[in-house]
């Protein structure tokens, strides 16, 4: 039996800057926004307006549960989530850009689906730039959030 080799433990098989294309899609695995997230992004960016955790003061404005910080719901595209960041491997070198809109509320108990479109793919002289479009749905199908994220890569 071979000696173990933490380096070559790897989900998806690797992929440089030039085997990706523009075009490509990569999603996510869905999550549920329980009352778990809401708490755990709570205690992580110390936001405390009741319009994340008290059903009361939600209930008297007029929404039906928790309502979910725009951040909160931007995280369901941490790139790290889907196998696009696993296929980059080793080439990726950094986040460096992104941008969002946020579409329609994000509420305890609903369902998101994100997903990364490659929209340009621009090679500089040792690294190259990936840029994604990011979509995120909901389990009725309604376009919550998107935006872009841009990737610093090895070539």
């Amino acid at each position: 039996m071979p000696a173990f080799d933490p380096a070559t433990h790897q989900t998806h098989a690797p992929r440089g800057f030039a085997e990706l294309a523009v075009g490509e899609v990569f999603r996510a695995p869905s999550r549920t926004m329980t009352e778990g997230v809401f708490a755990a992004f709570q205690a992580a960016s110390g936001d405390n307006h009741p319009i994340h955790y008290d059903r009361a003061y939600l209930a008297r404005m007029g929404h039906r549960d928790l309502m979910a910080h725009g951040y909160q719901t931007l995280i369901q595209a941490a790139i790290g989530a889907s196998p696009l960041a696993h296929q980059m491997g080793e080439a990726l070198i950094g986040f460096i850009a992104q941008s969002s809109r946020f579409l329609a509320p994000v509420h305890c108990g609903d369902t998101l689906y994100p997903a990364f479109e490659i929209t340009d793919l621009t090679r500089q002289a040792t690294t190259g730039v990936m840029t994604v479009a990011v979509t995120i749905h909901n389990q009725d199908g309604v376009l919550v959030c998107d935006g872009s994220q841009s990737y610093l890569m090895r070539l």
